[in-house]
């Protein structure tokens, strides 16, 4: 994801729900083949990861080195392509990016991968995190005379890497120096004429993993995009590595890695929510992390109930886990419309709340009479999950208890998750009971802190937007554009 720097917007725009991040997909095939196709492919499987714009970039390793063609747009990745101008696409090295932004900075032009044509030649760059620093390092450039195209950090990036290149040997030598000036989340790929680099930050903030299909090597944010093209999992990239991928094989450059593991600072929200169930990131299976999350509120927060149901999707898998472990019975209470985008994406406030009921309904013979444990994997402002109460009570439900397979969100996010203001959060300076009374929940717990560690199997990560405690010092004015 990429914030954007001069968004203002006003509290009717904001949303219930939080904000995805941005997906990105690289693919090299070294036989030469045109790649355009399975990129758009690996791009569906991240839909879920940004659904407001989309984009594909190719080059021909074999043809002109400043050939690059791009076709990007506003909407779904179905909807941006097809096959006429897929078709265009020739070349056998791509990138791709999904991505999701809030409202102001919903233009085509903020849409990636960002295509460059500079004095060493082009390059291509889709980018999923939030730098901190990005305000500094643009009006930096600014005061050499650079121009920008976007209100994006990616460009800030990208200008690095451009400016770099000029003085590094290569082209990973030219990413390897930019990241030391980058400071936050960041996970890139980027499309040199001849080589595909990948790069993760040193705290590993965000997904990133190799894959292989035949001659061909894929970047991607999650495995479960290389599931779709038939690719093989290689690896992840580690937290700090450079990777590049040439017909020679993958390099690896890991100078900026943490020396102590400790230090690294993996969104543990990507377990909880953001990552597609069937991801494994480093190595730990996201659905197997939600599986425990129910298993463990079933521990610690029990309840006497008739029926366990997720809000769907998010809340399904906790849900089965609270199921197994309570042995109340598992069920669903809701049918869901899958044509209707995320409840976050609607601009305005009564815009949203209209589209929870088009896109949830409840199947009232499931509920009628009975004391409903009800799951979901957060609550931000309060005002969806208060609805959705609502409905299961309107259906005749006895009771609903709520439970949260995530702690409290308390502070903002700056590395790639849309977590607004204190203020507008619903957890923030009240009590568990008045959170529960804003809902119209009959009992309300959250996950416990301490859970959080079991979660991913002990690897270090980021809870910053629970605790306040953030593994880089946060920047000094709001970097996410929002009011106040």
């Amino acid at each position: 994801m990429a914030f954007d720097m001069e968004e203002q917007f006003s509290e009717e725009c904001v949303d219930s729900g939080i904000h995805e991040e941005c997906g990105v997909f690289g693919a090299y095939d070294f036989d030469g083949n045109d790649i355009a196709s399975t990129v758009y492919y690996g791009l569906f499987a991240l839909q879920h990861r940004g659904q407001e714009s989309c984009g594909i970039a190719v080059s021909d390793t074999n043809g002109p080195k400043k050939n690059i063609q791009v076709h990007k747009g506003m909407g779904l990745v179905n909807e941006v392509f097809n096959s006429e101008n897929l078709e265009k696409l020739k070349g056998n090295i791509s990138v791709g990016h999904v991505r999701y932004s809030t409202a102001g900075s919903s233009t085509r032009e903020n849409a990636q991968p960002l295509v460059l044509n500079y004095y060493k030649g082009t390059l291509a760059l889709a980018h999923n995190g939030n730098l901190v620093n990005a305000l500094e390092l643009r009006q930096e450039l600014e005061r050499t005379g650079a121009i920008f195209q976007t209100t994006i950090d990616s460009e800030v990036i990208a200008y690095h890497v451009a400016k770099e290149r000029i003085f590094a040997a290569t082209a990973e030598e030219a990413v390897l120096a930019a990241m030391r000036k980058l400071k936050g989340a960041y996970s890139l790929i980027v499309m040199s004429p001849r080589k595909l680099i990948g790069a993760r930050d040193p705290f590993g903030f965000r997904p990133l993993c190799i894959g292989k299909r035949d001659n061909t090597y894929f970047l991607t944010s999650e495995t479960c995009a290389l599931d779709t093209v038939g690719a093989e999992f290689v690896r992840d990239v580690e937290p700090g590595e450079v990777v590049t991928l040439t017909p020679k094989g993958i390099e690896s450059n890991k100078e900026l890695c943490f020396k102590d593991p400790s230090k690294q600072a993996r969104c543990i929200f990507e377990y909880i929510y953001f990552a597609r169930p069937d991801a494994v990131i480093d190595g730990v299976g996201v659905y197997a992390s939600r599986i425990k999350a129910g298993k463990f509120l079933a521990m610690d927060s029990p309840v006497d109930a008739d029926m366990v149901v997720g809000v769907p999707e998010s809340g399904n898998p906790a849900a089965q886990g609270y199921a197994m472990e309570s042995g109340i019975p598992y069920g669903t209470a809701f049918i869901k419309n899958s044509y209707v985008g995320r409840t976050f994406i609607k601009p305005k406030q009564s815009m949203r709340e209209s589209s929870v009921q088009v896109k949830l309904n409840v199947l009232k013979d499931a509920v009628k009479g009975k004391r409903i444990v009800m799951i979901d994997d957060s609550i931000v402002r309060g005002t969806t999950c208060r609805r959705i109460v609502r409905m299961l009570k309107d259906a005749g439900a006895k009771e609903v208890h709520v439970r949260i397979s995530s702690p409290p969100f308390l502070h903002p996010c700056y590395f790639g998750t849309d977590i607004p203001s204190e203020d507008q959060l619903v957890a923030y300076g009240k009590t568990l009971d008045e959170i529960c009374e804003s809902i119209e929940a009959d009992t309300l717990a959250y996950l416990h802190m301490d859970r959080l560690k079991e979660l991913n199997e002990g690897l270090p990560y980021c809870d910053a937007c629970f605790s306040g405690n953030y593994p880089i010092e946060p920047p000094t004015q709001d970097i996410r554009g929002e009011q106040g």
